[in-house]
């Protein structure tokens, strides 16, 4: 067998492969609803099978080939055979719409289309008469009737372990060099039309490194991962998956992010990679369980909470615990928990990385104190993805970490954060201007957020300058700190601040209704629907207590004066959120336009 240099995605897997044989790759949930592993060899098989097909239909180093699908091993097969033929993978979000499908395979000049599952094939056949660059589509489900110029999955291997062309996926494969495209990843276009992301092999493996270097010790250790974020954008696709391949773990894909719990148990996963609203409602769920508990297991968990706030420092720094505190918290452990670990399918987890949005350092410390090593992090589509994380072995809450290996970082002005590394992208796709406007005469990539760093180089996000609201009276304000201050309630489940060219701060607020209901049913209050029970007099002055009490420390100009309670919980589905749930601010002020101008009467 060959052992390739490992310049790209493609040779590491195969030296994997040679070395890890037989052992578990990845599981999936079969029809039977039990998780089922695939070998090292096995997924080689199909990954070679795949790129025959490829290889055989005239597909040539650096076409771009389309991916629109959601997270299943099937993703894997098919990315690892388009880099390992030389192609670039462009990924498209599952939940994306046709014409916003369209618009990526146009502009990427895709000449394969493959798709997940049937709403994905529909979304392309609806638009495939305006995209003559595209020769075929290729379909992972099986087809229910023939579609003229479309194949499933199963027999495009077929033919392609039939086409023989294992010589020519050697050659192509020894032949990609570390700087050639890998992918070309979609921003998610909430200002103007998306742009795209070139990474290359080099970016890839230089983060995949990068990450390896933060703990080794971590890495070397037997893991399983749950894969759950889009593989569509660069934090899963670099962390949750090239990193897992790079260091040998098994990778199981939940079946959605709605059966994320029963995955979570059934899996138990030693390592997760996930963005904030996970935790968010992890966090939520529990406080309203335990609201609703009898008297004896509230003051139990208040008190094993109150033990979890001083094991912050510990499990921060990890240092042992000793004398009184430690048989307390072993105590609290055995009794609380350890059953809600156990309960969470949380039990085996070693560590558990946040990125794609601010964390509050309150779900961060809910999960630090029971012993559950969450570490923020940070980076963009633009930067593979990750340029900061937090050291298991020092961990800041509230901070996104020092910068990775090989990473510079410096503060420009207006304090927005500026990054020179390996990891940064090569550019945007077609769109030479846009490149130009991102980066510094001194070569340094401008992220447009805002951050300070500290005096140990813990960097902490402190906004992002489109996001920045300027008050009627001048006054700049960033609403991501006073948004998560305000999900510290456990009232809160999401919350928008409005503001921007007006005289004073307002919030939009979805209530975290499982707890909201709780409260309600608890003061002897009836309703008939969440509507009803929003408008109550008792709920308006619940709301105000918990601003008052989350923003306290605000200064006057930065308080919310106004608020507005709504009955729907934003998603993807409805369009306030972006595939990596972080709140589409435009989005929101258009479609929620009536209730903020009632908080602007004067206006």
């Amino acid at each position: 067998m060959t052992n390739y240099q490992e310049t790209s995605i493609a040779a590491i897997f195969q030296n994997r492969v040679q070395e890890l044989g037989e052992k578990a790759c990845v599981a999936y949930k079969n029809s039977h609803g039990t998780y089922e592993n695939i070998s090292w060899n096995r997924m080689n098989t199909m990954v070679r099978s795949f790129a025959g097909y490829l290889i055989s239909q005239g597909i040539r180093s650096g076409d771009k080939i389309a991916l629109f699908s959601p997270n299943r091993y099937e993703w894997w097969v098919a990315d690892l055979a388009i880099l390992s033929v030389g192609a670039v993978n462009v990924p498209i979000y599952a939940t994306n719409s046709a014409e916003e499908a369209r618009y990526i395979m146009e502009n990427s000049d895709a000449v394969l289309s493959i798709t997940g599952e049937q709403e994905h094939l529909d979304k392309v056949l609806e638009v495939r008469n305006d995209l003559p660059g595209i020769r075929g589509v290729i379909s992972f489900d099986a087809l229910d009737a023939a579609v003229p110029g479309v194949i499933d999955l199963k027999t495009a291997m077929e033919a392609g372990a039939q086409a023989d062309e294992k010589k020519e996926f050697d050659r192509r494969l020894a032949a990609i060099k570390p700087s050639d495209m890998a992918t070309i990843i979609y921003t998610s276009g909430t200002t103007g039309d998306p742009k795209g992301v070139l990474l290359s092999h080099h970016n890839f493996i230089s983060n995949v490194n990068q990450l390896y270097s933060v703990d080794p010790e971590l890495f070397k250790e037997e893991h399983t991962l749950l894969s759950f974020l889009p593989l569509s954008h660069s934090f899963e696709r670099t962390v949750g998956y090239y990193s897992a391949l790079n260091a040998g773990k098994t990778v199981a894909f939940a079946e959605d992010f709605s059966r994320i719990i029963s995955n979570f148990q059934e899996v138990r996963p030693t390592l997760i990679v996930s963005v904030p609203r996970l935790y968010e409602k992890i966090h939520a769920g529990i406080a309203a369980k335990v609201s609703q508990a009898p008297f004896i297991k509230r003051m139990l968990f208040k008190w094993a909470m109150s033990l979890a706030k001083k094991n912050l420092p510990y499990i921060c720094d990890d240092i042992p615990r000793t004398g009184l505190f430690a048989f307390q918290y072993n105590l609290a452990d055995k009794i609380i928990f350890s059953k809600l670990k156990a309960g969470l399918g949380m039990d085996r987890l070693r560590f558990a990385l946040s990125g794609g949005g601010p964390l509050s350092v309150s779900d961060a410390e809910f999960f630090l104190g029971m012993g559950i090593k969450v570490c923020e992090g940070y980076g963009l589509s633009e930067t593979s993805p990750v340029t900061h994380g937090n050291r298991p072995h020092h961990i800041k809450p509230g901070t996104v970490g020092p910068p990775l290996k090989d990473t510079i970082v410096k503060i420009g002005e207006g304090g927005e954060v500026l990054i020179k590394g390996p990891q940064v992208m090569m550019g945007y796709y077609k769109n030479e201007k846009a490149t130009k406007e991102v980066f510094t005469e001194d070569g340094f990539f401008k992220t447009g957020d805002i951050g300070e760093i500290d005096d140990e180089g813990y960097l902490k996000i402190t906004g992002r300058i489109k996001d920045l609201i300027v008050t009627s009276g001048g006054k700049n304000i960033s609403p991501q700190n006073i948004e998560n201050s305000l999900k510290a309630s456990g009232y809160v489940e999401q919350v928008a601040i409005i503001g921007d060219n007006r005289k004073y701060l307002s919030a939009l607020i979805v209530p975290a209704y499982s707890e909201l209901e709780n409260w309600a049913k608890a003061q002897g209050m009836t309703f008939g629907s969440r509507s009803e029970l929003i408008a109550k007099p008792e709920v308006i002055r619940l709301f105000e207590d918990e601003i008052a009490r989350t923003m306290k420390n605000y200064a006057r100009v930065e308080q919310i004066r106004k608020f507005t309670l709504l009955d729907a919980e934003w998603s993807q589905e409805t369009e306030e959120l972006t595939p990596t749930l972080k709140i589409k601010r435009r989005v929101i002020n258009t479609k929620y336009a009536r209730e903020i101008r009632a908080m602007y009467p004067d206006d």
